[in-house]
């Protein structure tokens, strides 16, 4: 029986579009994130190179668009848009979306895709609908209207650069007009690809010269020079030298973290929150495979991909232990405690377009308890003299300085030691903690802070 539902849905949701719609309805209905559905759609679909990199492009640029896609739809749609049925308002979001951004494929196509695609699922009706919609924006797609940014610059802005509204709301108040739309903009970009290369088994000059051996167009790494940004995304784990450990995918944002922890060989060193383990390897290679990382992992089926990478790589010194990092407990303390918390994630919306609409201002409220937990449990694992970088991926101060602020309440005897011994000026904030954002460092956001343990 479920075979059979299964075949039926494949038969109704197939080629490009059809998949796009099925992956957009789920992401909406459900709590699964947009890279597992599409990973797993891809594995087990029959497309093409081409199509699998146009179903990317759709799915991926409906979510990042959506806010202004669903504001010019709701212009045309007669009622309430958001009440519409998921395939109808999927299957319109899709077509629009190459109607406005997509330039090689026709309008006329995309309409009549969208129209046959409905009628299949929904009937005549709301095809004709379809039809109706889609062809009265492609007569006035000149004429769109915004909300007026001088009477509604909140409304305008998240309808324009597609934010949710409380989102662009806290940034009006944190920074200038012209800094949120560069930040907004930057949110929407394409994602770019940064590879970190593993100097376990290869060097900057020779991995440059193999990057170039396959007509890959690169930048390397604006802060730290292990870092190579790709110009183009491509099925970079394909090559052969991904196979081989060359490098790893890794945003330079976190080797930043990274390097704020100061190891050396030798070391014993403990990353509290590991998964999926790029900050691990990324320790590894600083204290050149000599010394004990113990990176902890919540859930043993993460583990098996966890000795996988860390074998591709040839590392040796990361014990992965299957725990839960408020629990763990060490018979010895550690000269070094990572704590790449779990947060909201907001300085990668480039990559995870998903999580600006999965979001609401109450997760960060509620992420901030864990947060403070953990630094709570790493201050108690490290040696006196030793050091915690506390980090995540947010630019939400309520899960960065805040939760600093909180922590020396409590614990007078840790204090901070300014970043810039260890980085470059530009990256370091007022409070001398690591803070980037995609707009001026061309990079995810992302926040770290160095605490000494002084007795």
């Amino acid at each position: 029986m479920i075979q059979l539902e299964e075949h039926r849905v494949k038969d109704l949701y197939h080629g490009v579009r059809g998949l796009a719609v099925k992956i957009l309805n789920r992401v909406e209905r459900t709590d699964a994130y947009l890279e597992k559905l599409l990973d797993n759609e891809m594995r087990n679909s029959e497309l093409s190179g081409p199509d699998k990199a146009l179903l990317y492009e759709i799915v991926h640029g409906v979510i990042r668009w959506m806010g202004r896609l669903d504001w010019v739809l709701n212009g045309f749609y007669k009622g309430q848009f958001s009440k519409a049925i998921p395939n109808l308002k999927n299957g319109l979001r899709v077509a629009l979306y190459q109607i406005l951004f997509l330039d090689k494929i026709p309008d006329h196509a995309a309409v009549n895709e969208a129209v046959e695609f409905v009628k299949k699922l929904q009937g005549q009706k709301p095809a004709d609908l379809t039809n109706a919609i889609l062809r009265n924006i492609i007569r006035s797609k000149n004429a769109i209207r915004y909300p007026d940014p001088e009477e509604d610059l909140p409304g305008y802005l998240a309808a324009y650069y597609s934010h949710p509204s409380w989102m662009v709301k806290r940034y009006l108040k944190r920074f200038e007009r012209e800094a949120v739309e560069k930040l907004l903009f930057a949110n929407n970009e394409r994602p770019y690809l940064t590879l970190k290369m593993n100097e376990l088994k290869t060097n900057a000059e020779e991995f440059r010269s193999l990057l170039n051996s396959v007509h890959l167009k690169f930048s390397q790494g604006k802060y730290l020079s292990s870092y190579f940004q790709l110009h183009n995304l491509t099925n970079i784990t394909a090559w052969e030298y991904f196979q081989k450990g060359y490098f790893y995918i890794q945003d330079e944002s976190a080797g930043l973290a990274c390097n704020l922890l100061d190891v050396q060989p030798g070391m014993k060193i403990l990353d509290l929150c590991a998964a999926p383990g790029g900050k691990s390897a990324c320790l590894a290679g600083l204290i050149k495979d000599r010394g004990e990382i113990v990176a902890l992992e919540k859930y043993s089926g993460r583990i098996k991909i966890f000795n996988n990478n860390m074998n591709r790589l040839g590392i040796t010194s990361v014990k992965p232990i299957e725990a839960d990092g408020l629990e763990y407990q060490s018979e010895s303390n550690f000269d070094r405690v990572l704590v790449d918390a779990p947060c909201s994630g907001t300085g990668t919306l480039s990559k995870k377009p998903d999580i600006k609409w999965k979001r609401a201002l109450l997760d960060i409220q509620k992420m901030t308890d864990l947060q403070f937990s953990l630094l709570q449990k790493a201050a108690s694992l490290v040696k006196t003299g030793g050091i915690v970088v506390y980090s995540t991926c947010s630019i939400e101060p309520e899960e960065n300085i805040d939760i600093l602020k909180k922590f020396w309440q409590e614990n007078t005897n840790f204090k901070l030691v300014p970043a810039n011994d260890l980085l470059p000026a530009e990256v370091v904030d007022e409070n001398g903690c690591v803070q980037t954002f995609p707009h001026t460092h061309q990079m995810d956001g992302a926040f770290a802070a160095k605490l000494l343990k002084v007795y």
